[in-house]
């Protein structure tokens, strides 16, 4: 019996990624699909930081032991192994593969001309970005050179990318600013990913399995643009063309 590696789910963490796995078959199995699973991508997960949700599985030291190298091969930290199975817990916590209760921030009072009553306030819950599975990740700052921003699904960039950044995205980018550094929509396998982009000039452009380079044209004049995948190239035009 083979597992799917389309039946691993990943979701975004502020510490990374989770990465669900099947609860069918043996552990090996499992493992042989999330390094299918990790193939199929390995600019999205290279260099980042995994924790394996595996639900009832009861594993063994050396099952975590054999995940850890496995995502170590393809340059990604295993930092947590997360399960409903008690022995596989403790094992965990042993190896320091659990993750310990939130702390929470001490409450800042707030200056007085910006003090609400609980009446102001909106009935509706807010959710942690990783409790929607759909969602997408919203970044409020520029992204500078040296640092890599990742998410399975869209990324919205208020600011700027700097060259030397990096931007990986399982769905569309789009900046709200200038993008000069590395950006990869689609990176788990969608060519129908777009990036948008007030000034796009990125020194590096994927789309899916496509990649580019912006043309060195100095005499162009910035414009908010897109860029996707037609007839197997990638092509940027205009906003709304």
């Amino acid at each position: 019996m083979s597992l799917d590696p389309n039946s691993i789910v990943i979701k975004g963490l502020r510490e990374g990624l989770s990465v669900t796995l099947s609860a069918d078959g043996t552990w090996r199995e499992a493992l042989t699909a999330l390094e299918a699973r990790l193939t199929q991508a390995p600019a999205f997960f290279k260099g980042g930081r995994v924790a394996l949700l595996v639900g009832l599985r009861t594993l063994t030291e050396s099952d975590m032991r054999a995940a850890r190298d496995l995502l170590a091969r393809h340059d990604v930290t295993l930092w947590a192994v997360l399960s409903d199975d008690a022995p596989t817990q403790r094992i965990a916590s042993e190896l320091g593969l659990d993750i310990p209760p939130p702390v929470p921030p001490p409450p800042t009072p707030l200056p007085r001309q910006w003090e609400v009553t609980v009446e102001d306030q909106p009935s509706a819950p807010t959710l942690p970005l990783e409790e929607w599975p759909d969602a997408g990740l919203v970044v409020r700052r520029t992204i500078r050179s040296g640092q890599s921003l990742r998410h399975p699904g869209s990324i919205t960039v208020i600011g700027d990318v700097n060259p030397g950044a990096e931007i990986i995205a399982g769905g569309d980018i789009v900046v709200w600013g200038k993008l000069r550094g590395v950006a990869h929509a689609g990176a788990l396998g969608n060519e129908d990913a777009v990036v948008c982009a007030l000034d796009l000039s990125p020194t590096q452009l994927r789309i899916g399995s496509r990649i580019t380079r912006s043309p060195d044209d100095r005499r162009r004049k910035p414009q908010p643009e897109t860029a996707r995948v037609r007839n197997g190239q990638i092509v940027a035009a205009p906003w709304g063309v």
